[in-house]
């Protein structure tokens, strides 16, 4: 997981590009110092034109405000839903755009600032200072709240049909996949993307998704690679078995292990990037997400 690597010089930059900002939080077009776009031909820009997309403000149950990244097309209604969850370094440039990749394809998706309690994952230079300031202090029953405020923020602007609800998720973000779609019975499937499915059960984060595989309430496609240093194969062969041994959502979900691929593999700003699982991934999730009610 992104938590666990070793972040190549080519990751390191300290240029910023300019950022919009909710509540004094930046998202959306920005990127952590330290994991700077190392090639322009690769990274994937999906304009807006067609559509609504930008900045927003989640009240969420204690009554705070929460920045997130919402788009959807801009006439009609109806959008099924999906929530989208950042990697480690927050709701950067890539993840809202994944967030109009989808909207292009006709869904409403919002991506919630996560870590705003903890602070701004992206002004950090030092992957291990993130971890251990930021990441490591998130609990998931805060994370499972926020993303269920912002289902219920999706519903209140009444252009999205949130009974139609996905999930997708990487890396840290894949492993909240697993747990929410466990959490939620409204959710109908999920996509996760290289995420943690093992670990030790702490105070802030008690069950991991072997710990759920019985419980899922939609089924969960798992999109993972062969060559992922921090997510060994045994790890995802286990979840592949635990799932035989699930609920009906468990039984009906599917884990795919791209050979001789690494972790990160659809982070298209960071040298792990590789275009063919990338796009492979994209199109299962679509198809996984019609094929379950989330269309």
């Amino acid at each position: 997981m992104d938590g666990d690597r070793v972040f190549s010089a080519n990751d390191i930059a300290l240029s910023r590009r300019g950022a919009m900002a909710v509540g004094g939080v930046a998202l959306g077009s920005t990127f952590a110092l330290s994991v700077q776009p190392v090639s322009a031909q690769t990274m994937i820009t999906t304009p807006t034109d067609g559509l609504t997309a930008g900045a927003v403000k989640v009240k969420t149950k204690d009554g705070k405000e929460m920045a997130a990244y919402r788009a959807m097309p801009a006439t009609g209604t109806g959008f099924s839903t999906i929530l989208v969850v950042q990697e480690i370094f927050g709701v950067h440039a890539h993840i809202a755009d994944m967030c109009r990749r989808f909207a292009k394809a006709g869904y409403c998706a919002i991506a919630p600032e996560l870590y705003f309690r903890q602070g701004d994952a992206k002004g950090y230079t030092d992957i291990p200072k993130l971890l251990s300031e930021i990441v490591a202090k998130v609990p998931d029953e805060q994370v499972m709240g926020d993303l269920d405020s912002s289902v219920a923020f999706v519903k209140g602007e009444g252009k999205a049909d949130t009974s139609k609800l996905g999930i997708t998720g990487f890396c840290w973000g894949g492993r909240i996949v697993w747990l929410y779609d466990a959490h939620n019975p409204a959710v109908k499937a999920g996509v996760a993307w290289y995420g943690r499915v093992e670990g030790a059960s702490t105070a802030l984060t008690p069950k991991h998704p072997l710990d759920i595989a019985k419980n899922l309430n939609g089924p969960v496609l798992g999109l993972y690679g062969g060559a992922d240093t921090g997510i060994p194969n045994a790890s995802v062969d286990k979840m592949r078995a635990a799932l035989k041994e699930g609920s009906a959502a468990a039984k009906k979900s599917e884990i795919v292990t791209y050979p001789d691929t690494p972790h990160a593999f659809n982070a298209d700003y960071r040298p792990s990037y590789r275009k063919g699982p990338a796009e492979d991934g994209w199109k299962r999730a679509l198809a996984w997400f019609k094929a379950n009610g989330v269309t």
